[in-house]
């Protein structure tokens, strides 16, 4: 409980807080946000979910399915293209094709 005769100490105190808070919003709004971070094909298979193969890429790569950007013979990927994609649903899902059966029917 503050007393009566401490008001204005307390007063300043807030003041002295509430100014300091200011700043600090102040400074954060102006920083830049981080440099975007380029992936090479490794470092985009370990940050990918479900750590596809090197292969694998390389397939979506082919087929246009994720972005990315070539710098003569290495594939590079920036990574908020590649959050971008991931929250877009367009990642590919891994489908199993299963070789037709087939029934020998032998007639006796």
């Amino acid at each position: 409980m503050i007393s009566f005769n401490e008001i204005p100490e307390a007063m300043s105190y807030l003041i002295e807080k509430v100014n300091n808070l200011e700043e600090l919003i102040r400074t954060s709004a102006n920083t830049q946000p981080d440099e975007d971070i380029w992936f090479n094909l490794e470092a985009l298979c370990n940050y990918l979910p479900d750590r596809p193969a090197k292969q694998t890429v390389y397939g979506w790569v082919f087929q246009k399915k994720i972005p990315y950007h070539k710098k003569g013979k290495k594939l590079q990927f920036l990574k908020s293209e590649i959050d971008e994609w991931l929250h877009s649903d367009q990642m590919p899902q891994e489908s199993v094709v299963c070789p037709p059966i087939r029934l020998n029917k032998r007639r006796r």
